[in-house]
Order: structure tokens, then sequence, then C-alpha cells
């Protein structure tokens, strides 16, 4: 009974203690990741006020992807306008940068404005690609967030990631009297908000595949219950009406179902039921707790934990719930999986004295552990498949806080929360 709790509990989110010359392809990838930081210059982009902004952005954001040394905006000489799609390369060269992100911002008839971003090879003297990015003038961010996908994707060969939101547990307020609510911000930290008042305790927000609705847990009479959020109005549901006990939410990759763990009769299993509403359909009836489903990204099969060997494990299944079996064996617990966006990898928390975030084939094999923290758990992928999110306790006293690593190996990145947070999920990449 004990093992049984322990693993709810962790279901339910609560913490346990140099571009190459004249090329025309990208730089060489090796496993996802630029094989050399590549320099690229952002100097301020003319136009607009706000061109030191959006550069400042620009370089942020290449510089959270760990395979780039953005210079500038600041040290960097001004250009015109003119020169955004033409530079001075033997200028920039001297300076000795591999690449060079230009562009300009121009305002339009109807209000909005324009972001012109341009991507150039400086050794070899010639542009890599360029687009333009309209956007009301408040969303300036946005379109800044897009030119670093501009570059990011042609230099990685790697689908963009950086235009997109994260949902968490904030927690706030005395020890003896948190606060945990749902906040939403942007990748970068921008645009902080909360969603829930803080009346209820909250735990594992999980996105929808379109970004524009939510799922969670809320405690609700000091029982957990799975609520809908819809983000733009505001406006929320129960997934199951009644009073049944339901946690670790989480959308099909079509949107249309939602699978959960609902706990009947002193055991815990695996349902799915329409987002839209409807009776649940029962996808495990083994004795034990099975939790946390992650379903695949064709939507076929579904990855969960459970305790019915005697310990916490991984399984995999068919999506109506036939064919189960194990694929975790490589000793300790094995909790909270995620499966990629591309398919080729499941996340997990693997507990073996401290907790740490690993990665596993789905067949189970090649598992590598990837984070070196006291308690890292809740792994959650960037939609591009190259990241994880997680959150970590350290070791003793101290709120968590979000971090990021990358799925081929390399430190951990603090992600930019205004308060301690838990239990992340990043969106889909932004409309």
């Amino acid at each position: 009974m004990i093992k049984k709790l322990a693993l709810v509990c962790l279901s339910l989110g609560l913490s346990t203690a140099a571009l190459s010359q004249a090329q025309e392809e990208p730089p060489e990838v090796v496993g996802g990741s630029v094989r050399t930081s590549t320099s690229v210059a952002v100097p301020v982009m003319p136009g607009d006020v706000i061109g030191r902004q959006v550069a400042e952005v620009i370089a942020s954001d290449l510089r959270s992807t760990g395979i780039f040394t953005p210079l500038g905006p600041s040290g960097l000489p001004s250009y015109a306008v003119e020169e955004a799609g033409n530079p001075a390369y033997p200028s920039w060269r001297n300076a000795g940068v591999a690449a060079l992100v230009s562009g300009y911002i121009e305002p339009r008839p109807d209000g909005r404005i324009t972001l012109a971003c341009y991507l150039h090879d400086v050794t070899a003297g010639r542009e890599l690609t360029h687009q333009g990015f309209a956007v009301t003038a408040a969303d300036w961010r946005r379109a800044a967030h897009k030119c670093a996908d501009l570059v990011y994707s042609r230099l990685s060969g790697q689908q963009p990631f950086l235009d997109t939101r994260i949902v968490y547990v904030a927690d706030t307020g005395p020890k003896n009297n948190r606060q945990k609510r749902v906040a939403l911000m942007d990748s970068d930290g921008s645009n902080h908000r909360y969603l829930t008042i803080g009346r209820n305790t909250v735990v594992t927000p999980r996105f929808s595949p379109r970004g524009d609705r939510l799922v969670y847990v809320s405690y609700i009479g000091r029982r957990p219950r799975v609520l809908l959020y819809d983000v733009a109005s505001g406006q929320e549901r129960l997934l199951i009406p009644g009073d049944h006990i339901t946690f670790a939410p989480r959308f099909s990759p079509d949107g249309r179902d939602v699978v959960f763990s609902m706990a009947e009769n002193g055991n815990t299993d695996i349902y799915a039921v329409s987002s839209s509403g409807g009776s649940p359909r029962r996808l495990t009836a083994t004795p034990g707790a099975d939790t946390s489903p992650s379903y695949s990204p064709d939507g076929r099969r579904i990855v969960f934990e459970s305790d019915r060997s005697g310990t916490q494990q991984l399984y995999v299944m068919d999506a109506d719930g036939s064919g189960q079996r194990r694929i975790s064996f490589g000793g300790g617990r094995y909790a909270s999986p995620d499966w990629s966006p591309t398919g080729n990898f499941i996340a997990f928390t693997k507990i073996a004295g401290p907790f740490r975030i690993g990665v596993m084939s789905p067949s189970g094999g090649g598992e590598k552990i990837l984070t070196d923290g006291w308690q890292d758990e809740g792994p959650s992928w960037a939609p591009n498949g190259q990241f994880v999110m997680f959150h970590r306790t350290p070791q003793g006293a101290g709120a968590a806080r979000l971090y990021a690593v990358p799925v081929e190996g390399g430190a951990a990145r603090l992600m930019p929360t205004p308060v301690g947070g838990s239990d992340p999920s990043w969106s889909p990449l932004n409309n």
C-alpha cells in the first residue's frame, strides 16, 4: 500500500524529498546537435525604436540552444536598412564571426509591423535565408522568436522550438502556506501570467496538441480531479463528472481524447475519454497502480508506469489497451514517462537514490541518464524533440525550479521563471 501511495503521489507531481566555406547544406549535425558552437553576430536592427530589444531577444534565444555563441547587440556596429540584405561581408569577417543575423522593422498600413529577418554566411559572403514576419506591434517578441527559430533551423538542421510557451505549477508563499497555481509564459519567461487563483492545489498541467487547451489536476475537496481549461476564454470543466479520483491526464496527439488514471475499488487504472465528454474507456485492469500515460506521436501506442511487478516500471501498450509489455529493466524505479514528439525516445524519471532524468528507446533499449541533480523529475519534451524540460529540487531546503537539458547530452540550463516551479509542459510551436 505504501508503494502504491508513493507511485500515485509521484504521478500527481508531488515532490518526494564555424560555418564551412561556400556550403550549401547546414553545418554538420551530430546526433541532433551542431558539432561546434557557431559564432553569430546579432547587431541592432534599424527601422524602429525596438530594434535593440528585438536583437537582444534573438541573441538570448540563440544562446539558450547551447550550440551558438551570439555576439551583440551591444558593441557591434550599426547598419542601414538597405544593408540588411546586402551587408559589408569583409567588415563582419574581420570581426571574426561565422554568421550574421540582420534585418529591419517596418510599420504596415494596417497598424501591424513586419520584421524582415536575414541570415548570412559571413565566411562565404552570401545569404543563407530570409523571411518576413508580420505581427501586431504588441507581439514584437513573437516576431523576434520566429527570427531566432529561422536561424536555429537553418544552421542546426533541426525543427524550430523557440516560439513556444510553457505551462507549469508556480509555487509561491511561505512554507506553511504555499500556493500552487497554474502559470503560463513564453519560453524565454516573458508574458508570464497565472491561470488559476490558488484556491486549490494544482499539479501536472499539460498542453493540447494545438496549444489552445490544458488539462491539469486540481484538489477539490482534497480529492484529485482532472479539469480541462480553455486558454483563450479561461473556462474550465471537469473531465469526468461526479466524485471520481482522477489524475495524470494527457491529450492524445489529435486532441480528441484525454488519457488519465482513475482510482476505484482500491485499484488505479488507465482510462481514455473524449475531450468533448462522454463515458471513459478502461484500458488497463491489472492489480496495482497504473498511471502517467503518454501517447506515441502517431497515437497508436501508450507508455505508462505501473507497480504490477512490485516496483515502479515502464510499460508500453497499444492505444486500445492490448499488448501490454514491460520495457524498463535497468535497475531502480522508473516514473513519469513522456513519449518524444519525434517518436524515437521516451523520457522518464529514474529513481535509484537520487532522482534523475533519462531517455530510452520505445523498445526499452539505449537507456541514457541526462541529468545529475539530487531530485530531477517530471520530464516534458520541446516540440522538436531536441530538449527535455524538468523540475529540480535542491538537496535539503529550497524551492523547485525548471531546467532544460539537450537530449544528446550537455549541461542543464535554468529556465527563466519569476518564482519556483514544477510540473512543466512545453507547448507546440505557436501558429
